[in-house]
């Protein structure tokens, strides 16, 4: 008998649809010579420490770090009748076939099974990017050995093992150490939210520090043709900051007045560029999250269980928890079918429809760029779309748009920048003059992507010709802070964590890198980032609570380094490519936590009282100090913070003093 071990009750079935297993039976599907079983993601989990030794019920620094010789789990109890179920099959059957998610979590929910019931026999891989029966039937005719794809396992049990190893250990200690500091709160760290929470609490620091400069820019009207245009004036390097920016009005000012008393400006040269830009890859799951952010307001999590409801429950779209946007070439016979089918599901299509040619391969097909999945698209399957939810049926627009632009023209526009002279005043005017719509007729409407670009159209304008002048305006701006982050940008941040790091060599070193966890990840980290009370949603952005800011504090910044964690993430790659095994993996892994746990075990945190408000200047925690008038409440970064509060009116915010 063949056993299929599938992730979830709803893909066992699909399953077992097409291999006519429709016989129930207890926990699983049977048919002539198959049995299709499921589990309810991880039936296991590893076992907690007092498991390996009683004294591990009581937190003392004196039995840190824990780290077991040898590595026990449990089964999870509300599950645990299903475990039995598969173990009995397990006895019964003569090869197994691994049908659970295609990627690490899926392969470690099957293979820690095999491993506690040590199963020997044979075992094959079935590896899925879709749902709907046509994608199933190719599978199922296409099953790997089962070795391909052991190294994942062992890729997420490193990965398993490391995150306990930090968890309960540095979680242990800096709790511990915060309650001889008189903090009664818990300090959980985290191998990756310790590190995503520390990129919210600076970007909050360096919000709540920032101090607006302001800066004028002058625009003068112009007139060619018969066409009003607008150019900007270019401020002299002695009055303008590292930015290019006018930081002196009356320079500004005496700008704008000679511009309208000479009321010419002479055309020093014209560049006129032709730009062609070629479709945005399909979605990645990062990418689905920024835009599903920007653009419909949903959170990582929501637009993950959008994306794999749309694949489980619709069989509309692919696997959504994949890390690239190319398509393999093998995928362009079935474009036909894709596109008919979403001609079917959408007859209001047709206006873009013509202007595609299936024909078309745009970058995204390349098979030499697809990792162990490729883009979000949509399947062949013909969807009724009031079937799906207003939700399910945005973010199915946004990735068939995705899918469309591969097969539709280049993006063609003319770029031009022109400079003029007015004596000593200079003025650029750019234009953005588009040729060919092309693809963005479609992403344009569907996904709000790009950002916005000059629209201004310019008149025909040739070397040496004079214009007049016909007004000129001083405008008055302020720098702004960075924005807040927001759900889908600290996505962006976890993955892009090269763009934090200042050393040449390592960022260099972490361009490739998947940054800080992974796709299917990183919605859940920030997830419980904010239902814990470290992160709060304020419309779209996310702001660091006073704990949050008080873990920061507390812990030392190489538990908190993004960049360090990425570089773990990168041995995790090292290991399912079988260049690292998890022992040597795990050994480092200890090595560092005993060096650690060593060299804080005497320190005294600087860690806030517990009850302290929150610091009107930047949210961190505060603590009651002694001044001249009597005590106040203090900003525990001070003196990098010099937020305060008076202790008989707490509540209210009151201005910034010095402490």
């Amino acid at each position: 008998m063949r056993l299929y071990i599938c992730e979830k009750p709803s893909q066992a079935r699909d399953i077992a649809r097409v291999l006519q297993a429709n016989r129930r039976g207890d926990g699983c599907l049977q048919g002539n010579a198959v049995t299709v079983t499921w589990c309810v993601g991880h039936l296991l989990e590893t076992a907690a420490p007092e498991t390996y030794g009683a004294q591990y019920k009581h937190w003392t620094l004196e039995d840190l770090p824990i780290i077991p010789s040898r590595w026990q789990v449990v089964a999870k109890p509300k599950v645990a009748a299903q475990l039995k179920v598969i173990e009995q099959l397990l006895r019964t059957c003569n090869e197994v076939v691994v049908a659970t998610d295609a990627d690490r979590e899926g392969e470690m929910i099957a293979r820690e099974i095999l491993e506690r019931c040590r199963y020997q026999g044979p075992v094959l891989r079935l590896w899925l990017s879709a749902l709907d029966e046509a994608s199933i039937r190719k599978a199922l005719a296409a099953l790997r050995p089962g070795e391909q794809t052991l190294s994942l396992y062992h890729c997420a049990l490193a990965r398993s093992r490391a995150d306990w190893l930090v968890g309960i250990n540095l979680s242990r200690l800096f709790t511990l150490l915060g309650r001889r500091a008189g903090f009664d709160g818990l300090l959980p760290v985290g191998r990756v939210q310790t590190p995503t929470l520390r990129l919210v609490v600076e970007r909050d620091r360096v919000i709540a520090s920032f101090v607006p400069r302001p800066f004028w820019t002058v625009d003068a009207q112009l007139q060619a043709e018969g066409m009003v245009f607008l150019a900007r004036w270019q401020p002299p390097a002695g009055s303008c900051d590292d930015s290019g920016r006018c930081i002196d009005e009356a320079v500004g000012q005496r700008a704008a007045r000679r511009l309208m008393q000479r009321a010419q400006a002479r055309v020093s040269s014209v560049d006129v560029e032709r730009v062609c830009e070629g479709p945005p890859l399909p979605f990645d799951l990062g990418t689905l999250q920024e835009i599903c952010s920007a653009k419909l307001g949903l959170g990582a999590q929501d637009t993950l269980n959008t994306a794999q409801a749309l694949y489980e429950t619709h069989k509309a779209t692919t696997y959504p928890r994949s890390d690239c946007g190319f398509l393999p070439e093998s995928m362009l016979d079935e474009v036909p079918r894709v596109l008919h089918a979403l001609t079917a599901s959408a007859p209001s299509l047709g206006q873009w429809l013509k202007e595609v040619d299936p024909s078309r391969r745009s970058r995204a097909w390349n098979s030499s760029k697809i990792t162990a999945h490729h883009g979000i698209i949509p399947t062949a399957v013909a969807l009724d779309l009031d079937q799906l939810s207003e939700r399910e049926r945005a973010v199915y627009g946004l990735i068939r748009a995705r899918y469309l632009a591969q097969f539709m023209p280049d993006h063609e526009y003319l770029k031009t920048l022109v400079l003029l002279q007015s004596d000593e005043d200079q003025l650029h005017a750019r234009g953005k003059q588009i040729q060919v719509r092309g693809w963005k007729a479609v992403i344009d409407e569907a996904d709000g992507s790009e950002p916005g670009e000059p629209s201004q159209r310019l008149p025909t304008l040739r070397e040496g010709t004079s214009l007049p002048v016909l007004d000129a305006v001083v405008n008055a701006h302020r720098t702004q802070p960075p924005k807040a982050y927001t759900e889908g940008t600290l996505v962006k941040a976890m993955k892009t964590i090269a763009n934090q790091v200042a050393d040449p060599r390592l960022k260099q070193k972490l361009k490739d890198s998947i940054g800080i966890g992974t796709e299917a990840t990183r919605a859940a980290i920030i997830q419980g980032l904010i239902d814990h009370g470290y992160l709060a949603k304020k419309k779209r952005s996310l702001a660091a609570s006073a704990a949050a800011h008080t873990l920061i504090e507390a812990v030392p910044p190489e538990v908190a380094d993004p960049v360090l964690t990425a570089l773990w993430e990168q041995a995790l790659d090292r290991i399912e490519s079988g260049q690292l095994d998890v022992e040597t993996f795990l050994a480092k892994q200890a090595a560092w936590l005993t060096q650690l746990v060593h060299s804080h075990a005497s320190l005294t945190l600087r860690v806030p009282a517990a009850k302290g408000p929150a610091c009107p200047v930047c949210r961190s925690a505060m603590r009651q100090r002694k001044g001249r008038t009597g005590t106040f409440w203090s900003c525990s970064r001070y003196p990098d913070c010099k937020g305060t509060k008076p202790v008989a009116t707490s509540k209210r915010t009151s201005k910034p003093r010095s402490s």
